[in-house]
């Protein structure tokens, strides 16, 4: 999978620019503040999923302008393809020029995999970070996945106003059994698809983590339901364990109006030798983990789909250490990989690929070794 050109205009502070990528290694380059980041943000909503900065859709369009696009041609399953992607309070998207329901639906389309230093978040904070981060990926290799988190929340949304209003209206007691049902089903698959992807991930991240570290540790990810299931178990046997946890703790959901306890407040539990990496883990410990899951995430992606994700790597050089950062671009060969740096040295040592500086938010210059790259489109 790779992405060959990608026209952005008035997203962020990027007026109007547009790139040919090459296969191999593409640097951004450029002060602080120009535009690097937006640049990979922009790559990064082609894949149907909402900002990694977090930013709302309205927060992505330039200032003063009525909407952002982002329009990408891209190779994928065997064919070239085009995605377009228009930003105003919301997102519209058009696959190979027929329009989707949602943006959403470029999910599995065109993939990529994204690692900031803004990521190290799914360590230092809490689930809700780990959360996103596992339910992303899911949506990449399995795009139905995104219906039914959709339809836990509106169901978890539903019961949570019904224990709001029981509080005023006791004869709404007996509805709770139609959505406990509701929300026990959507919530086990929820739980088993989780369960089963990091069943998956975290013997590769765990290999992955021993190139990085040189084996001076082990790293470890386990799922965390927070309700009393054992992810282990078949489909089933978690939904009905589900419905009776909702049971037993409906009295303190009543109480607290809120439900305590599903999907929505599970974990991951990542380690270091048996110890939480969030407390015990050193800050280089920590990026560690994170890249080892993020490249972890990108094998899983070439098992399933058959070809590999694109890297989009965003001022992560600067913050390795030489033998990281050459185990790093050792594994990333033969991948296309767009990354930011300030000074574009950190090209050096790929084998092939372009560099492009971005001075407020246009093509400044570029420079390729085998491969044509850059167009500037002027205002």
């Amino acid at each position: 999978m790779r992405i060959d050109r990608i026209r952005i205009t008035d997203f962020r502070n990027i007026a109007s620019l547009e790139l040919a990528l090459c296969p191999g290694a593409n640097v951004i380059y450029g002060d602080n503040g120009q535009g690097k980041t937006n640049f990979i943000e922009a790559v990064w909503m082609c894949t149907g999923a909402k900002s990694f900065r977090g930013a709302k859709d309205a927060q992505l369009v330039r200032f003063g302008a009525p909407q952002a696009a982002v329009e990408a041609g891209f190779y994928a399953a065997g064919r070239e393809q085009k995605a377009l992607l228009t930003i105003e309070k919301r997102r519209a998207a058009a696959l190979n020029e027929v329009p989707l329901k949602s943006a959403a639906e470029l999910a599995g389309q065109f993939c990529a995999v994204v690692f900031s230093p803004a990521h190290l978040t799914l360590v230092k904070n809490g689930p809700q970070e780990k959360r996103r981060f596992i339910d992303t990926s899911i949506c990449q290799i399995k795009p139905k996945y995104i219906h039914v988190l959709n339809q836990y929340t509106r169901v978890l949304d539903q019961r949570n106003r019904l224990l709001k209003d029981i509080m005023y209206e006791t004869s709404l007691f007996d509805t709770l059994d139609i959505w406990d049902a509701r929300l026990a089903a959507y919530g086990a698959v929820v739980i088993k698809t989780r369960a089963t992807f990091l069943e998956r991930l975290a013997p590769c991240a765990q290999e992955i983590y021993g190139g990085l570290a040189g084996g001076r540790e082990k790293f470890g990810a386990r799922y965390a339901p927070s309700l009393a299931v054992d992810p282990g178990a078949s489909m089933s046997e978690i939904e009905q364990r589900a419905l009776e946890d909702l049971r037993v703790h409906r009295g303190e959901d009543i109480r607290t109006r809120m439900t305590g306890a599903g999907p929505h407040r599970d974990d991951i539990d990542l380690t270091l030798d048996g110890q939480s990496a969030r407390a015990f883990g050193s800050q280089g410990q920590q990026r560690s983990c994170v890249l080892a899951l993020k490249l972890a995430e990108c094998e899983l992606i070439r098992e399933t789909l058959g070809e590999y994700p694109v890297v989009l790597l965003d001022d992560v050089m600067s913050e390795l250490d030489a033998a990281r950062r050459d185990y790093l671009l050792n594994h990333l060969q033969g991948r296309q990989i767009i990354m930011t740096s300030c000074d574009g040295g950190d090209f050096k040592g790929l084998s092939s690929g372009v560099s492009v500086r971005i001075e407020g938010g246009r093509a400044a210059a570029s420079s390729s070794h085998g491969v044509d790259s850059v167009k500037e489109q002027e205002e």
